[in-house]
């Protein structure tokens, strides 16, 4: 099992958390700040099988929207393993 973490601007969570549902993954949301202009973020919890990462990490890349700086990162996902994993 994998927890994918991934963080998007505020403007880019609605589309991105849409095409995940509809790929059957199940999404959490978070409201985050950081960046250098403090800006609102998102950060998406997302846990998944290995298989489907690339899976997810497509969804994200095609549905957030591309950057008014080169230098600015459309999202950042960190993908990481999960010990144990229950629903209680």
């Amino acid at each position: 099992m994998k927890l994918m973490m991934a963080i998007l601007r505020k403007k880019d969570c609605e589309p991105v958390i849409s095409a995940l549902v509809e790929g059957d993954f199940r999404v959490t949301r978070v409201a985050s700040t950081g960046g250098f202009l403090r800006q609102g973020n998102v950060t998406l919890l997302i846990g998944t099988d290995e298989g489907n990462i690339e899976s997810a990490l497509e969804i994200i890349r095609t549905n957030v929207a591309d950057s008014d700086s080169l230098e600015q990162a459309r999202a950042t996902v960190f993908v990481l393993d999960v010990a144990q994993f229950k629903q209680l």
